[in-house]
């Protein structure tokens, strides 16, 4: 049609069939084109809505939803300042939620400003255990509060090196690859809490600021450092950007597909004296004696870590981690005295099991425990060394709805989960719902 039209008007003379052809053609086709035009008349409608109503062409909201239906099952409380064979007087089935909203923000295209706001109402360590603990617990108890949980900023410096900023709860995994493809999610991966990703990303998992860099070596190898202060924010003795508690530290990975990498990583990690009811030396994932193994006197640790994935193919996923902690003492009436802690954990992962878009995983682990534990001074405490390790067995089931919803069925065991005290049980049903849209 262009082309007869250009002829006609340079006056070039145009075959007769020619015109009787495209006029058959115009009148055969005529509903087709008047559909198209149709078509584009809407997309036309429909993309100045967007351009009128858009909050921002710079932001992208995200959010999701987490509703967990739960119980804890034993015959005795693993609390320590109770007495054995006293019964679980917290393992009623229970609902519980948590939920989030994040704003990722762009100024020029490679920068990113994280805002994330977050609430909840989770109960913690039922059955007296931290090995009850879920993935995605908040808040505490009864109390609903919404607040800032993640403040941060992260921008090229070089074309190899990114930088990070944080007002608030800056992690090494925010820097770092935890290699964690299949629990680390926290609607789509593991329920319980130890077996979702390595400790090393929990010791300094609080609202303290910080700041962080990695570094490309090559596209497959680069090397993350983060610093974070635990109370940044409270300018008295003991407190502040560098003289409180603080964890600094790196993971060097080599990660040479997707879902398949290792990595090595040191965190240092203090923790003043007094200040073990906020926080714990391994970020309550393990028996008590991890938590606050000297009675609450001010507590250095050296954590060396190994995580590792491996894709072995589209269906099936090797992870893990392996984890040693050195902790010392640093005063009060237990300085000098020292702790060794390990712990580690495989899963095995089965993607699109069944269903495409469904995961069925299987994970087992020792959860962290003081191995070794001196009290030089004799220092009366129920905090002593674990003399059978724990370990957690866990199974969970996604069933993926759709892009948005999933229904996760879970069961774990905690064996040993204090000394001499017998296995605790629990059993959840998970419900997500995720929103990914441009704001």
């Amino acid at each position: 049609m262009n082309t007869i039209e250009r002829l006609l008007q340079e006056n070039v003379n145009v075959i007769k069939g020619d015109l009787e052809k495209l006029k058959r053609l115009a009148t055969e086709f005529q509903q087709e084109l008047s559909a198209f035009g149709n078509r584009i008349d809407n997309l036309e409608a429909r993309v100045a809505y967007l351009e009128n109503h858009q909050f921002s062409t710079t932001t992208k909201l995200t959010g999701e939803a987490i509703f967990a239906f739960s119980g804890v099952w034993g015959h005795e409380t693993a609390a320590l300042d109770e007495p054995k064979n006293s019964p679980i007087t917290n393992g009623q089935i229970a609902v519980n939620f948590r939920s989030r909203l994040t704003w990722d923000t762009s100024f020029n295209g490679e920068d990113r400003l994280q805002v994330r706001l977050q609430t909840g109402n989770f109960y913690f360590a039922r059955g007296g255990s931290n090995l009850t603990d879920f993935n995605f617990s908040a808040g505490g108890d009864d109390r609903i509060t919404v607040g800032i949980n993640k403040l941060l900023y992260n921008f090229p410096a070089t074309e190899n090196l990114t930088l990070w900023i944080a007002g608030t709860k800056l992690t090494l995994d925010d820097i770092s690859d935890p290699l964690a493809p299949y629990t680390a999610s926290f609607t789509e991966g593991a329920v319980a809490f130890f077996p979702s990703l390595a400790p090393l990303y929990l010791i300094n998992d609080y609202l303290g600021a910080g700041a962080g860099a990695l570094y490309k070596f090559t596209d497959e190898l680069n090397l993350g450092i983060v610093y974070s202060a635990n109370t940044s924010f409270n300018p008295n003795q003991s407190n502040g950007l560098f003289n409180g508690g603080f964890t600094a530290g790196a993971q060097l990975t080599y990660a040479p597909a997707a879902n398949t990498g290792i990595g090595i990583a040191y965190l240092r990690n203090y923790i003043p004296e007094g200040q073990f009811s906020q926080f714990s030396l391994l970020g309550f994932t393990g028996t008590a004696n991890t938590d606050n193994p000297f009675d609450g006197n001010a507590t250095a640790s050296d954590n060396f870590g190994l995580v590792w994935s491996w894709q072995l193919s589209p269906g099936f996923n090797l992870s893990g981690w392996g984890m040693y902690t050195k902790a010392h003492a640093e005063g009060g009436l237990r300085k000098g005295d020292e702790a060794d802690i390990w712990n580690w954990k495989i899963s095995l992962a089965f993607p699109d099991l069944f269903k495409e878009g469904n995961l069925g995983v299987i994970s087992v682990g020792n959860p962290p425990y003081a191995a070794t534990l001196t009290n030089r001074n004799n220092v009366p405490t129920l905090i002593v060394a674990t003399q059978d390790a724990p370990w957690l067995i866990e199974t969970f089931y996604v069933f993926q709805i759709n892009d948005n919803i999933s229904i996760t069925p879970a069961i774990w065991t905690a064996i040993n989960p204090e000394n001499g005290r017998t296995p605790l049980w629990v059993g959840a049903i998970r419900s997500s719902f995720k929103l990914d849209r441009k704001s």
